[in-house]
């Protein structure tokens, strides 16, 4: 018989890279990249950034000199730009644009729009959500940095205890994560009412790990909490799609998430979501592949305990 535990934590953890090494985001990454860091640039790197990301391939046959004069920039923008968007510099970054260029020239089905319109058909919506959702999700896995989630990972892996905060949209996700570590075993809380986090953020320590889950990265009720963890010298995570945002002020670990496009029906709130969990799921799969000596009779012990709640009753 197939056993469960098993199954769910099959496979090895992922080696982090070396300490101070950042790695080079793939082409695919690009796109997201630009999205999520342009509200943070100043209007010139905007130009260079948005260059880039609607025409690749011009792109990656121009010089650093060609660029800043298409762009209406400096040289000097123009690398700033790449180095924000995660490549050591320019050279790096035409390599991405080339592959990129060439990735979107392989003949993939064009995108479809994810704008959903008042009298659209339920069929449509459908299929406009399901395909905004698969690209969040890439967007979100594209342009997650790996060392920072390995490092995220290893905290929580000794903690003494977790504190989540976070508020509206985001607290539901710090509850599934709380209640994703409470069953391996884990000391895990998840706070949504901002004095009850600050005044639980109060008892922490050194070796203890707080996590704030902010999509603007500026959510006050969150930051506070964060700070004061910070202060008292837990390790810090911040899940965010604004890492440049005051919650990075605080944090030792910083996980991104895709920023994805607002519309009336949707707005980030709850688009936002889909990112988070994913991020979520990735901090709580590591964590589980590194204790899973006692992860495992844990997760198998809350499957025992609950196995009669799923069972019809009998007369």
């Amino acid at each position: 018989m197939t056993n469960p535990v098993k199954e769910i934590f099959s496979g090895e953890a992922p080696t982090p890279a070396g300490p101070g090494l950042r790695e080079v985001p793939p082409p695919a990454a690009l796109a997201a990249k630009v999205r999520t860091l342009s509200p943070s640039m100043t209007r010139s790197m905007q130009r260079v950034a948005e260059a880039v990301a609607d025409d690749p391939a011009g792109c990656a046959a121009l010089t650093v000199t060609g660029l800043a004069e298409l762009t209406g920039t400096s040289e000097a923008t123009v690398v700033r730009t790449a180095r924000l968007l995660g490549y050591p510099g320019y050279r790096d970054l035409r390599l991405a644009l080339a592959g990129l260029a060439a990735h979107q020239e392989s003949g993939r089905a064009p995108a479809l729009t994810t704008d959903i319109a008042v009298d659209d058909p339920i069929g449509d919506v459908v299929a406009k959500l399901a395909y905004d959702e698969q690209q969040t999700l890439a967007d979100t896995a594209a342009g997650l940095d790996t060392v920072q989630l390995g490092a995220a990972v290893a905290a929580a892996s000794t903690a003494r205890r977790i504190d989540i905060y976070g508020v509206g949209a985001s607290s539901l996700v710090g509850m599934d994560l709380a209640q994703k570590l409470l069953r391996i075993g884990l000391i895990a809380h998840a706070h949504s009412d901002p004095h009850l986090a600050v005044t639980n953020a109060v008892q922490l320590r050194s070796g203890d790990v707080a996590v704030a889950i902010t999509h603007s990265g500026s959510t006050g009720d969150v930051i506070e909490p964060l700070r004061v963890a910070f202060d008292r010298g837990a390790t810090t995570i911040a899940i965010t799609g604004r890492p440049d945002g005051p919650v990075s002020q605080y944090a030792d670990h910083i996980l991104t998430t895709s920023t994805a496009r607002e519309s009336e029906l949707r707005p980030a709130a709850m688009s936002s979501r889909t990112s988070q969990l994913l991020v979520v799921d990735c901090l709580f799969i590591g964590v589980a592949q590194r204790t899973y000596e006692s992860a495992a009779p844990a997760l198998a012990a809350s499957y025992e305990a609950l196995a009669h709640r799923h069972s019809p009753r009998t007369r």
